[in-house]
């Protein structure tokens, strides 16, 4: 048994709804490996009941495995946003997030992240400038990450927690050999951009590919 088999072991079980798609995501979808699957889904579940938000807001839901295991901590009567590019998905999103109970409590939104969150912007200042998320989850484009930071800084309130996926990207971030690779070099500047930044306490875990946990102190 390797260690991350035994982590997966000593870890609470996916439901019925998260293994149907993880086996489904597998056989029908391109890249597979882009699903949080088991231990991160649990650990994103685990943040969000210990942070119990009012309202989530996911960038880049893939097959929707990720947005069910965060909602799953929503407070009473909390909302989820999950913004997807890829409309190509949207019709194997919305099945899956219909076998869950928590589908009534998950809006979907296909189009571009900055876009959307431009738009969001935009609401938060038609309603006198009050915070929109109280956790917000960044699991799209890589090249684009600094961009969305920006973008969702104002969205958020002070003591609110962003979680960014994929910030060790492979192990690619520390390695020269990808010095020229645009995903590795957005998430280099990304990850500088949050530790030199005062607005934000951060800290790294190295869970699968990185995952950055983000608090907003000013």
């Amino acid at each position: 048994m390797t260690l991350d088999e035994y982590i997966s072991v000593h870890s609470s079980p996916e439901n019925a709804v998260l293994e149907h798609i993880t086996r489904d995501t597998h056989v029908h979808i391109l890249n597979p490996h882009m699903l949080s699957g088991h231990v991160q889904g649990r650990v994103l579940s685990m943040l969000s009941w210990m942070i119990r938000p009012k309202r989530i807001l996911e960038l880049g839901t893939f097959t929707g495995y990720s947005a069910l295991c965060l909602a799953e901590g929503l407070a009473e009567d909390g909302r989820l946003v999950t913004i997807e590019h890829n409309d190509e998905l949207e019709d194997t999103i919305r099945r899956n997030l219909s076998r869950s109970p928590l589908c009534e409590r998950i809006e979907l939104r296909i189009g571009d992240c900055k876009e959307v969150l431009n738009a969001e912007g935009n609401k938060r200042e038609a309603i006198n400038r009050e915070a929109l998320y109280d956790l917000v989850f960044i699991d799209a484009d890589k090249r684009e990450y600094c961009a969305y930071l920006d973008l969702v800084y104002p969205l958020v309130p002070v003591g609110g927690f962003i979680l960014a996926d994929n910030t060790l990207w492979d192990g690619h971030i520390i390695d020269p050999a990808y010095n020229k690779d645009k995903q590795t070099l957005g998430l280099r500047a990304f990850n500088d951009k949050v530790k030199e930044d005062d607005r934000f306490e951060q800290v790294i875990l190295p869970l699968r590919d990185g995952l950055t946990l983000i608090r907003k102190v000013k």
